[in-house]
């Protein structure tokens, strides 16, 4: 019988495995090549019991590779058994199918081995800067043209490099450094991470993760379980419209509550595109579960146990289940838009405890540089593939102002200009928060940000368009307006379309206006004294601040209490 004692000699070594993969995540942002990983956080690490059972996630990362690389460990364990495993072997794929979605994110095993035996497994998933292909770019027709497909391959075995496939790599990518480079990085990371958890084993004295595994799977699953059961059983339906590519793309889920369990299946949803925003279904999977947990069971450890009782479907030929050939790029476009769908029809049950919608897609801006995009320009012409992350607004929360410029649901921080004007031959001449573009409400959406950039000494180049919100902005919820939608235009005043690659002339610059989210409640109620201040730090015009919020100010930016009454009498 399990006694206290030994129930907390389990937690202390459960929290010992977080501290373990987090020390793994750090050593990837350490030595990674690429911004996204170093600078933006694009990662997932974990740790896994020989069964394939994510046991712990590192803390930094995102909800779209942790999760999707919780079921990813299985396809290759199905491949490669961890008995037939070696000391020193290293496994790789960047299949769409099994692992996070799109070729752009490489996923690397690597066994870990104690007393002479394979006690569990470390792993890890990053975002390269490029794969080849059309690149990161929705344009594509068909999977085969967006790049370099690694099956579940040996980056090595019993230490020696695959330098085959690491050639086959180098050749078929524009950044070879760069994404041979992260390579290493990723599977460094797996190395610190089997190091520490050797350490660690050591250090308690045990000899195998299954007693630990098995505490750790049932404690986080009969937590879960328990949070389920307190909701009011039923099926809750949501819709979210988002802008798509050649035609608007509607995400209709319905939420089942059952004592034990929540499914959501998104039969309704939309057919597949005939171009990059197609998302499989483990990615599918790996948000929509997020999306759950982040209001049912925040606080309930993220490992298999806590995964197992919430189930996702999705109809085969739908835009969240796409097969084979159909292209996939820019799968997070639609995503990320998963969780505010989810969130939308637990609003339903527990209205106290969801957000408003918000931007949601991570808005990479993604630009390209070369004598195939220079045209007519007589200048000096640099090749450049380079990824420059950003977020728009967060929905407003039922008791909070939504946060700006921040990455929900992805995680991903924003990437300092001076990290990629460092790398590229790009200048970034404007990226400030965008004024009135948080949704007004009792408690208003987090702003967007707008950015000016352009090539350095007027060098053309190419924007590979991923963006949405355009014509489909973030909802306001509980009478909260919605944020302000996606802009993209050159400085000289045309407007280009938010999705596709497209050109930025010689000594034009792309500005990019980002969406904000939406607020919260009534505006009327909105305390006048925090009206006030949002106009004193511009996340709110003066006249916003009038005819959205009913809240006149004196010249001196105090509130003008009788004309505010007059304004809201009025309404």
């Amino acid at each position: 019988m399990t006694g206290p004692l030994d129930l907390i000699h389990k937690n202390v070594m459960w929290n010992r495995l977080i501290a373990v993969v987090e020390e793994e995540a750090q050593a990837l942002i350490r030595t990674s090549f690429s911004t996204s990983v170093r600078e933006a956080g694009d990662l997932a690490a974990a740790v896994f019991d020989r069964q394939g059972r994510m046991l712990a996630q590192a803390i930094t990362g995102t909800p779209g590779h942790i999760n999707s690389v919780a079921e990813c460990v299985k396809h290759f364990l199905a491949k490669h058994p961890i008995e037939t495993m070696d000391p020193g072997d290293i496994l790789i794929t960047n299949d769409p199918w099994l692992a996070s979605g799109h070729h752009n994110d490489i996923t690397i095993v690597t066994p870990v081995f104690f007393k002479d035996r394979p006690v569990g497994l470390m792993a890890n998933t990053c975002h390269v800067v490029d794969i080849g292909g059309r690149g990161f770019t929705p344009d594509g027709r068909q999977i085969y043209e967006e790049g370099l497909n690694i099956p579940i391959l040996h980056l090595a075995h019993q230490g020696e490099v695959n330098q085959t496939l690491v050639d086959i790599i180098r050749m078929n990518v524009r950044e070879a450094d760069q994404v041979v480079g992260d390579m290493f990085a990723f599977a460094s990371g797996n190395k610190v991470g089997a190091d520490r958890l050797i350490a660690m084993m050591n250090e308690f004295g045990i000899d195998d993760l299954e007693d630990l595994a098995d505490h750790i799977i049932t404690s986080s699953r009969d937590a879960t379980i328990q949070r389920i059961s307190e909701l009011a059983p039923g099926t809750y339906h949501n819709a979210v419209t988002m802008d798509g590519y050649e035609r608007p793309i509607t995400l209709q889920a319905a939420l089942t509550v059952k004592p034990d369990e929540i499914h959501v299946d998104y039969e309704g949803t939309s057919p597949a595109s005939s171009y990059g925003i197609n998302v499989v279904l483990n990615y599918t999977r790996a948000y929509t579960t997020y999306g759950v947990k982040c209001v049912v069971a925040p606080d309930i450890p993220n490992n298999a146990g806590s995964l197992e009782p919430i189930t996702v479907s999705a109809p085969e030929g739908s835009i969240l289940n796409v097969q084979r050939p159909s292209p996939v790029a820019l799968r997070h476009i639609i995503g990320h838009l998963l969780p505010d769908t989810v969130i939308g029809a637990l609003a339903q049950i527990i209205p106290d405890r969801v957000i408003a919608e918000g931007a949601s897609a991570l808005a990479n801006l993604q630009l390209r540089g070369g004598a195939s995009v220079a045209g007519d320009y007589e200048g000096d012409i640099v090749e450049f593939e380079m990824m420059h992350f950003n977020n728009g607004g967060t929905g407003a929360r039922p008791t909070k102002d939504g946060l700006s410029a921040t990455g929900f649901p992805n995680g991903v921080r924003g990437v300092p200009v001076e990290a990629t004007e460092a790398i590229a031959p790009i200048v970034f001449w404007r990226k400030e928060l965008r004024t009135d573009s948080g949704g007004a409400g009792m408690f208003r959406g987090g702003l967007g940000q707008i950015m000016e950039v352009g090539g350095t000494d007027g060098m053309p180049f190419d924007v590979l368009a991923q963006y949405d919100k355009a014509e489909h902005p973030a909802r306001g919820r509980g009478g909260g307006l919605s944020g302000a939608p996606t802009e993209i235009r050159l400085a000289s005043g045309t407007r280009l379309r938010p999705k596709g690659q497209q050109s930025i002339p010689p000594g034009d610059r792309l500005i990019l206006a980002l969406a904000g989210g939406g607020g919260f409640g009534d505006p009327l109620e909105r305390d006048p004294e925090r009206v006030a201040a949002d106009v004193a730090g511009g996340y709110v015009t003066i006249e916003a601040a009038r005819e959205l919020y009913g809240v006149a100010l004196e010249p001196d930016g105090t509130v003008d209490t009788a004309g505010t009454g007059a304004l809201r009498n009025r309404r």
